[in-house]
Formats: structure tokens, sequence, C-alpha cells
């Protein structure tokens, strides 16, 4: 890939604008006189029988692509860990503390809507609004965050490296129908053999790309074992990018983890996750005027745009005012109105969350379009407050104007 391109798709802006642009081509063309192509495109089975791989693309894309989108997580989540804003316990704790509440909260409402309506099947989709997009919350937040403090952007991305984290965790042990085992310790053989050979350091060009090779084939071999033993299988992408060294190397350069995150993100961001988005968001419109009726489909709008600030700023306030802990860079609660209307910002792992959740199609495109209602009000929501903050800080704190020296 050439470095241009490289460097403008590991934009967050750029890729939150691809993300939205695949979604919007998905819908409209589900909702358009050519559905019928669409739907054939969706459901065309590729992939080998005997690996469990004959797959429709659509599952390609949320079990596949997403698995690249995951070890671009996993890949952040160790830098963050190692040398980052997740060293320090002191500096991650609010914001990790924040992510608990921002999940938390969202759920307790989800429950508490779906349940009081009946809940049934509904209820498998508690998780649904538990989640914030990182790339689109980023995206937004380079769109209409300039002047935010940048100790606000650390809290947020904090935020949604820890919410990834937990959103993998719920995947992993609440979406799991079947668990067949020897794949399982299949898969468990090839990613610990990753975790061995990725901390070899061969001197020679020949050996070097023979480990690369051998790092591809056990990254795949891992992917197809989890894929077979039931687990959703992008959780062998974050396993891949926890066990990367982050450490910078003895010579001065930049460690693996960060050279690989900037080699696979222009991917993650240009490729897995706007395909993934454009198959999630194809739900056929027509027929679903009753979604305002569905709890589900409000369980889930007020989960992101009611619960999600709410469990973020509730609990940050709370951890700081009962607590030794305090925000990092002077920050108060109240500057972060804006981030936390951001993290209802709920899109690839929302949407992943609804399909795994409801087998039901009428539940599932119901979760969908309400995931997108939401992140839309959120991502406005967000917008306002942060412009509102903006204009605050503009003005003096005796409310008066500063002098103009009468040259526009």
């Amino acid at each position: 890939m050439p470095t241009t391109l490289r460097h403008r798709l590991s934009s967050d802006l750029t890729g939150g604008i691809l993300l939205l642009v695949a979604a919007a081509v998905g819908l409209v063309w589900a909702n358009s006189r050519w559905s019928a192509a669409y739907e054939t495109l969706s459901q065309t089975a590729i992939g080998p029988e005997a690996l469990h791989a004959h797959l429709t693309l659509a599952t390609w894309a949320s079990d596949g692509l997403l698995a690249l989108f995951f070890l671009v997580v996993g890949l952040e989540l160790k830098r963050e860990l190692v040398a980052g804003s997740l060293r320090d316990p002191r500096h991650a704790a609010v914001p990790a503390l924040a992510a608990v509440g921002g999940m938390a909260v969202p759920a307790v409402i989800y429950v508490l809507v779906v349940g009081l309506a009946g809940g049934g099947d509904g209820l498998r989709g508690w998780a649904v609004p538990t989640a914030t997009d990182i790339a689109f919350a980023l995206a937004v937040l380079a769109l209409v965050g300039r002047g935010l403090p940048g100790a606000a952007r650390v809290f947020l991305l904090t935020l949604a490296v820890v919410d990834d984290l937990l959103a993998i965790l719920v995947i992993a042990v609440f979406y799991t129908h079947e668990i067949h085992f020897n794949w399982l310790a299949a898969a468990v053989a090839a990613l610990a053999a990753f975790a061995a050979v990725v901390r070899i350091r061969p001197r020679r060009r020949g050996p070097r790309r023979a480990v690369v090779v051998l790092l591809v084939v056990l990254a795949l071999t891992g992917w197809l074992m989890l894929h077979a033993s039931g687990i959703h299988a992008t959780i062998a992408g974050v396993v891949c990018g926890l066990a990367v060294p982050a450490a910078p190397e003895p010579d001065g350069r930049p460690s693996l983890a960060s050279r690989l995150e900037e080699r696979m993100r222009p991917w993650s961001a240009g490729v897995a996750a706007p395909v993934f988005a454009f198959f999630a968001a194809g739900v056929p419109l027509a027929g679903h005027g009753a979604v305002v009726r569905e709890p589900v489909a409000w369980g889930v709008l007020l989960g992101l745009v009611v619960g999600k600030p709410v469990g973020v700023l509730g609990t940050t306030a709370l951890v700081t005012r009962f607590t030794t802990l305090r925000l990092p860079g002077g920050l108060r609660t109240r500057d972060l109105t804006g981030v936390g209307l951001l993290a209802g910002v709920g899109f690839t792992v929302s949407l992943l969350v609804a399909r795994l959740a409801f087998d039901d199609v009428e539940l599932r495109d119901a979760a969908t379009i309400s995931v997108f209602a939401a992140s839309l009000l959120a991502a406005l929501a967000a917008g306002m407050a942060m412009r509102r903050g903006r204009r605050a800080a503009a003005v003096p704190a005796d409310g008066r104007q500063p002098e103009r020296d009468g040259v526009d």
C-alpha cells in the first residue's frame, strides 16, 4: 500500500468517514430496486467445507475481517498497557472505571425496558448498547473536538480501549452457544505457538521472512480452529495482538507492536471495518415501520444515548469525589460532557453483538436500526456539547468579551 494512502487511511477522521459511507451504501442498496442483488452477494458462500470455513460473504466480514479489526485493538491495548495511558494505574483507573460504569448502566436500562415489556428473546440483546465504537468516536472527535484538552482525548481513548476489551470478554463468555473442546485445544496450541514465535528476533533477512510466514500461518490456523470450536473467531485477533511485544527495541526503534499496528491499521480502518459495516447495515426498512413499538429498539436507543453518558460521567463523578483517584491534566467531570455523550456512539461492536444475540431476524433488524439512530443522535449531541464548551472557554470568567483592536 502506498505511503500516502496508508497515512490517510490511518487517520481517525478518514476511518470514520469510510465506516459511515460503507454503512450508508449497504443500507441504500438493501432498500433499492436492486436489493435482490445485495442479498445474493451477502449470502454467497466461499471457503473450504472441510475446515468449517464455507461461509457467506457477510459471515466472512463479521468473523474474518473483524478479526483484523480486533488484531489492531489488541495491538493498541498492548501498547497502552506497556508504554501508554494504561501503564500508570493512577492515570488509567478513572477512565477504566468509567468504562465499566458506561457498560453497566446501558445494560441495566436495556433489561428494564425490554423486561417490563415482556422480556423473552429480546433480553439476549442486553450487551448491544454497552459498546463504544472506537473508530467512529475518534472520527467524530477529530471532526468536532478541536480545542478540547489533550487529556480529554486520552480519557476517551483509554475508555474506548477498556470498553473494547470488556466487549470482547462479553462476546466470549455470553455469546458462545456451544464449545467443541478438541478444536479449542488446537486453537490454544496454535495461538500459544504464535506468542512464542513472535518473540524470535532473527538477524538475517532470510530467517526473518521465514518467521513472518510462520506467524501468518499460526495466526490463520488459530483463527480457523477457534471458529470451528464455536467461540467467535475475532477473539483470535485480540489474542495475537496482545501477544506481540510492545517494549521499545534496544536499538531505539519503535516496538514491534507499534510497527505492526502502523502497518495493519490502514487495512483495518480502510477495508475490514467498512466491509463489515456494508454487510451489517443491509437492513430492509420496508415492513419495519412498527420498529418504534419494539422494546428492543427502545432498549438499545436509550441504553446508548442515555445510559452511556450517565454511566461514564456518573462513575467519573463518584470516583473522583469519594476516592483519591483524580482525572489527569486538571480535567473536571463537566469538561467531559461531550466525551460522555460520544461514548454512546456504538457502531461496529454493537452491530456485531446484535448479529450474535438474535436468531430472530426482526429483533436483529430492530436492534440494527436502533444502533444507527442512537449513534447518530449521540454524535450530534456530542458535537453540540463540544461546540458549546469551546464557546464557553472563549469567554473570560468575568463574562466580558476581550477588547478588539478594530482590525478584523
